[in-house]
């Protein structure tokens, strides 16, 4: 059995090449990038018990796989606060695209062309952003997740709720009106509602944790956290007991 859609895959391959842009395809993901990397290294620290007397490698001896990683856009800055890391995805030209770069920027990333389900390794932290949304069973997907956290270690996931308002700018705004992505990149039927996620990752043996939305701002043209607004994006993480 395999968690990968084909059809997810040629749809974000056509547009590999462009991951690094901040202007093309996945503006959106470059926008967001520094407040979702702040809401991850905070639940990070938390879970891990860490504080900033590591100086500028606060997470150093802490083993990270990012599943669906394109270019490698948290990998490299995760890299960079000491973490080893692991990419993977199933797009291969995602994967060439984001070793090319991690090899420019001087950084040591090991990138894999696989789908979770093909990597035999636990991790301490195994993140899933915006990449559930994509999968063929979303349930079978955590299960795969989970498998690679090791015991007392930690999930993070990020996606988009399915609901009306998250149809009217997931969708239509940002696809249609803003055209912000490329038409056709999201499934409202694929979306995920956080009591569904929270069941998989229950079901998956892990406990499901913070629960924080992520909305965007059209006056001040940015993304902010929010905790009561969960209606569009959110992020969740879950731990995994010893």
């Amino acid at each position: 059995m395999s968690s990968v859609d084909k059809l997810e895959i040629e749809n974000f391959s056509k547009d590999s090449s462009h991951w690094w842009d901040e202007a093309g395809p996945f503006a959106p993901l470059h926008r967001l990038n520094p407040v979702r990397l702040g809401w991850i290294r905070r639940q990070i620290s938390d879970h891990f018990g860490l504080t900033d007397d590591k100086g500028l490698s606060p997470f150093t001896g802490l083993r990270v796989l990012d599943i669906g990683c394109g270019g490698g856009l948290i990998c490299e800055p995760l890299a960079r606060l000491g973490a080893t890391l692991t990419g993977a995805d199933a797009d291969e030209n995602a994967i060439k695209v984001a070793k090319d770069h991690a090899a420019r920027a001087g950084l040591e990333i090991r990138y894999v062309p696989q789908p979770a389900e093909d990597i035999d390794e636990q991790f301490d932290i195994v993140l899933a952003l915006e990449i559930i949304e994509h999968v063929k069973d979303p349930e079978y997907f955590v299960k795969n997740v989970a498998a690679r956290v090791k015991p007392g270690g930690l999930a993070v996931f990020s996606t988009i709720n399915r609901t009306p308002k998250a149809f009217a700018l997931g969708i239509v705004a940002a696809e249609y009106l803003l055209r912000w992505v490329p038409r056709g990149t999201h499934t409202w039927k694929k979306f995920v509602r956080p009591s569904e996620l929270a069941g998989f990752c229950r079901a998956a043996d892990l406990i499901p944790g913070d629960i924080t939305g992520l909305v965007f701002n059209p006056i001040e043209n940015a993304f902010t956290l929010s905790k009561r607004d969960i209606a569009v994006n959110y992020f969740m993480s879950a731990s995994k007991q010893k």
